[in-house]
C-alpha cells in the first residue's frame, strides 16, 4: 500500500506514523528535493540546503517534529522551525524564506490521536505524484550523511508567525471595521494567528476553540462541527461566524441566523467580487465535481466560467496553476486565491470573506444570496465492484433515465471511492424530497447491478 495519500503522510501517531518512519522520510525528502537545478546551484555556490518546518498543536507534533528536523539536519539540511502554524502559513514562509523545501506535521481536520507529514517544494507547493513516489522509494537507498561542520543547524524561526500576518494583512481590498466575528479555531495551528490578525484588520473579534492543550484539536469545534459557532453568533448577536480545520487551510461560516455558509457560496461571493474588481482571471472559477449545482447557475448568470476538476485540493491547484487561474476550491472549505496563496487558506479566505461584508456594506446573508444552493444527496453503495461502476450498461442507463427526469432542475453524480470498496451516489435536485428518491433509486440499481 502506497505510503502517500491525497494528502501527504497520514495515520495514527505512534501506529503507522512513528519516529523512525518520520525520520527516514525527512532523509529521503533531502535526497530527492536536493538534487534539483536550483538546489545543485546553490550548492555550486556553496550554500547550503534549507527547510521550513512546522506543526499544529497535536501532541504527537512535538516527537514527530523533533525527528524530521533530526532526518533533515542530519542529511545536511538547515531547518527553521517555525513551531505551531497553520498549514498555509508554511507553505508562505517556504516562498518567503526562499527555502528548499518545507515539511508540515498536520493530521489537517482528522481527531487528535492522528497525525501526518505534508511536504512541500520551493514556493511553497504541494509535490506532485511521482515527486512522492521518487520519495517513498528513496527511503530504501542511500541516505546522505554528512559529518563534522556539513551537517545541518536547526534553529528557531522567531518571527514566522509575524511575517504570515503582516502578509495576510497586506492582501485585504478593505478593513473589517465594524464587523463582528466570532472565530472558530477548532484549538488548532490558527489558534493564535487568526484572533490577531482579524483583530488588527479592525474586526470586533470574539474567539472560541482557540485554547489547545495537544489533545483537543477538532474535539467538537471548527470547520466539521459548526454547531457551537452558530449558537454562539446568534448569542452573541454577530454578524459572522467563521470556523478553521486544525491546520487552519479550510474556512466555512456561518451567518447571523446561524445558517451555514458553505464553501461553494464562499467561492461564489469571492469570484463575484473578483470580477467586479477585475481580479478573477479570465472570469473562470475553479471547482471540483462534488460543488453544487447551484454554484455553476450563478456563476452563469453572473459571467463567470466554471472549470471541473477531481475531487481533491490538489487536483483544482493543478488545473489552476495550469491555467493561471485566480480562485478555486472545494465545498469543504479550501479555498485556493493564487495571488496570495500557493494552497488553501482558511485565515485568508476569512479575511476576505468578511473584508467584501465591509465593502460592500452587506450582511454575509445578502452576499451568499447570489447562489441558491441545490439540496445534494450523498448514499455510500458498499461491497460492490466499483470499477465496473462507469461501464455497467443497467447502472448507465438508470442514470440517463434520472437525468432525463431532472433535466436542467438537477444533476447526477457516480463515482468510485479511492479508498473503500463503494459507489458514491449522488444527486441534486429544487427539492430535497426529490434529490432523495431519486438518489435511492440508483443507490438500489448500483447494489443490484455491482454486487459483489
Amino acid at each position: 500500500m502506497p505510503l502517500f495519500g491525497t494528502d501527504g503522510v497520514r495515520g495514527l501517531a505512534n501506529g503507522i506514523l512513528t519516529a523512525d518512519l518520520a525520520l527516514t522520510l525527512a532523509q529521503a525528502t533531502a535526497v530527492v528535493l536536493g538534487q534539483g537545478r536550483t538546489a545543485e546551484a546553490r550548492k555550486a555556490e556553496g550554500k547550503r540546503l534549507s527547510a521550513v518546518v512546522a506543526r499544529d498543536p497535536r501532541i504527537s507534533g512535538e516527537f514527530l517534529v523533533a525527528a524530521v528536523s533530526a532526518g533533515l539536519a542530519a542529511s545536511g539540511v538547515d531547518v527553521l522551525d517555525a513551531g505551531v502554524i497553520p498549514t498555509p502559513a508554511l507553505a508562505f514562509l517556504v516562498a518567503d524564506h526562499d527555502a528548499d523545501f518545507g515539511v508540515m506535521v498536520s493530521a489537517s481536520h482528522n481527531p487528535a490521536p492522528d497525525n501526518g507529514i505534508k511536504i512541500f517544494a520551493r514556493g511553497g507547493v504541494k509535490l506532485p505524484d511521482e515527486v512522492e513516489q521518487r520519495i517513498e522509494a528513496a527511503m530504501a537507498g542511500e541516505k546522505l550523511l554528512p559529518t563534522g561542520g556539513s551537517v545541518g543547524r536547526i534553529e528557531r524561526f522567531s518571527d514566522a508567525e509575524d511575517r504570515y500576518a503582516l502578509h495576510l494583512l497586506g492582501s485585504l481590498p478593505h478593513r473589517l471595521d465594524g464587523i463582528h466575528v466570532v472565530l472558530d479555531c477548532a484549538n488548532g495551528a490558527a489558534s493564535g494567528v487568526s484572533p490577531e490578525t482579524f483583530n488588527d484588520a479592525g474586526a470586533k473579534v470574539t474567539v472560541m476553540g482557540a485554547e489547545p492543550d495537544g489533545t483537543n484539536i477538532n474535539d467538537g469545534v471548527g470547520s466539521t462541527h459548526l454547531d457551537k459557532l452558530a449558537e454562539a453568533v446568534v448569542r452573541h448577536g454577530a454578524d459572522i461566524g467563521i470556523a478553521h480545520d486544525g491546520d487552519a487551510d479550510r474556512c466555512l461560516a456561518v451567518d447571523a441566523d446561524g445558517n451555514i455558509i458553505d464553501g461553494d457560496q464562499i467561492m461564489a461571493i469571492l469570484a463575484v467580487a473578483m470580477k467586479d474588481r477585475g481580479h478573477l482571471t479570465d472570469n473562470t472559477l475553479v471547482a471540483t465535481v462534488m460543488s453544487n449545482l447551484g454554484l455553476h447557475k450563478a456563476m452563469k448568470e453572473n459571467g463567470i466560467t466554471v472549470r471541473q476538476t477531481g475531487v481533491g485540493d490538489r487536483y483544482v491547484l493543478e488545473d489552476m496553476n495550469a491555467g493561471g487561474y485566480a480562485l478555486g476550491g472545494e465545498q469543504s472549505g479550501h479555498v485556493i486565491m493564487s495571488e496570495f496563496a500557493t494552497t488553501g487558506d482558511g485565515v485568508l479566505t476569512g479575511l476576505h470573506l468578511v473584508a467584501e461584508m465591509a465593502r460592500q456594506k452587506k450582511t454575509i446573508a445578502e452576499l451568499a444570496s447570489v447562489m441558491t444552493v441545490f439540496p445534494q444527496v450523498l448514499i455510500n453503495v458498499p461491497d460492490v465492484d466499483k470499477d465496473r461502476c462507469a461501464d455497467d450498461e443497467g447502472v448507465q442507463d438508470a442514470v440517463a433515465a434520472v437525468e432525463a427526469e431532472l433535466g436542467d432542475t438537477g444533476r447526477v453524480l457516480l463515482r468510485k471511492s479511492g479508498t473503500e470498496q463503494l459507489v458514491r451516489v449522488m444527486v441534486e435536485a429544487a427539492d430535497a424530497e426529490s434529490a432523495q428518491s431519486y438518489a435511492q433509486r440508483l443507490a438500489d440499481v448500483v447494489k443490484e447491478r455491482l454486487a459483489l
